[in-house]
Parts: C-alpha cells; structure tokens; sequence
C-alpha cells in the first residue's frame, strides 16, 4: 500500500503489531464510500487508543486523491490505497454489484439518484477527471492482528453492503458510538 506521499508500507505492516480494523472502500468519489467513511471519522480516536485498535481506509485510487478525500470526508484516522488493486485481488474482493436481496448501508444517507449525481459533480470539478479507483470494484472490512490473526471478514456484495461501523467496532473490542443526529436521553 502507499500513504498520502506516496511511501510504500507492506500491508501486512499494518497489523502485524497492533490489531488493526481496515476498511477497503470501492473508490473516492462512490457516495457510499463517502458517506461510510464520514462516519468512520466519528469513531474518537481515544476510543481506538483504550482498545489499542487501529483504524485503517484503503482505497484503491492514486495516493495522490487520500488527501483531499480525508478533507472531503473528515476522516483523520489512517488511509492508504492499493492503486493496482493487489490486495482486494488476493482477498477476493469482487467486481460488479451482486445480484441478490437489497441491502441498504445504515450510513449512507443519499438516495442512488442524488449520490450519483454528487459523485458525478465531484469527478467533473475533480483536478482531474478520473474515477478514482475502478467503479465496479467492491470492497470489504476486515479486523486484523496482531500478527497473521484474521478476526473477522466481510466482502462486500455491493456497494451498500458495509457492516455497519457499531458491529465492526463491537467485533474488535472497542466502544461504539452514535451515529444518529438526535440527542441522547439518558435516565438517571
């Protein structure tokens, strides 16, 4: 993989210390990939530190976009990209959407109509007109480490087939988090 300045790091460098839940995302300018990552940049990041968890995107457009998609989205946390796709090759990732039940992401909140409409608006006003990765690749969400250790595995069936961020949190053993815009009642 390769950081925002281009530093190739081996992926399995990654987790090998620390258990690491990394996130691929199909490509920077998906508005379901936007909106997931938004909220992943909700998760505090003392949150990850009592858990001692790292939080990883990889993308797999040039590393050139990991700035301005962390700017887009909020996200502060780790993000690499794996421009030739090596990785979501060797992890089975598909390519196209699945055929089957619908599914719908808790943290996409666009409909298909405006979010492709966004993504579209954002790859004509983009530096360059590109889409940021392949558009039929999925991707998937995995807990790792430390060490070769595989906690848990979700491939992607479609582009709104994420687990949501709270199970993924709970799997790898740190605090979750409230997604919603509406206040908390908390009885005493």
């Amino acid at each position: 993989v390769a950081d925002a300045d281009g530093r190739r790091i081996p992926f399995a460098a990654l987790y090998r210390e620390q258990k690491a839940i990394v996130v691929f995302v199909r490509n920077f300018l998906c508005y379901t990939c936007k909106e997931y990552v938004e909220d992943l940049a909700k998760v505090p990041r003392s949150y990850l530190q009592e858990a001692n968890v790292r939080l990883i995107v990889i993308g797999q457009s040039s590393y050139h976009h990991i700035k301005p998609f962390c700017n887009l989205t909020g996200y502060t946390h780790e993000m690499y990209v794996d421009p030739q796709r090596e990785i979501y090759k060797t992890l089975g990732m598909k390519r196209g959407e699945g055929n089957n039940l619908p599914v719908q992401s808790p943290h996409v909140k666009s409909s298909v109509l405006l979010g492709s409409i966004r993504s579209i608006w954002r790859a004509m006003t983009g530096p360059a007109f590109d889409f940021q990765g392949d558009p039929a690749q999925q991707g998937g969400t995995l807990i790792l480490g430390p060490g070769n250790e595989v906690h848990f595995l979700h491939l992607d069936k479609s582009r709104l087939d994420h687990v949501p961020i709270n199970t993924v949190l709970q799997l790898a053993g740190v605090k979750t988090v409230n997604f919603t815009n509406k206040p908390q009642i908390i009885d005493i």
